[in-house]
């Protein structure tokens, strides 16, 4: 009979310490927002994190989501000028946002 071999035992003292990973600067700096965004998400300078997370819970909030593909936004008044059209895709959504920041 063949008898199943154990794999070595890690020593937790061996293990590489995991280093903490450092937030990148550059998402981290807070941006100047045009009008049209500002009317979203507000107008203080935000970081490009901070402003698609106040995107999303303005979306939340109005039900912008597409009922049938939750993967597509629509676009209401405000977020038409942000978008300049009625529906988008959530992964282009941040890449529409970079013309409103500076």
């Amino acid at each position: 009979m063949a008898t199943a071999k154990k794999a070595p035992a890690k020593s937790e003292a061996a293990a590489p310490a995991a280093k903490k990973r450092t937030p990148n600067a550059a998402f981290m700096k807070p941006l100047t927002l045009s009008p049209a965004l500002a009317a979203v998400v507000g107008s203080e300078p935000l970081p490009r994190t901070e402003i698609i997370s106040k995107l999303w819970v303005y979306i939340k909030e109005h039900k912008l989501q597409d009922e049938k593909n939750k993967r597509m936004i629509n676009a209401d008044a405000k977020l038409k000028e942000v978008f300049g059209k009625a529906q988008v895709s959530m992964f282009e959504m941040a890449g529409l946002i970079g013309k409103h920041v500076k």
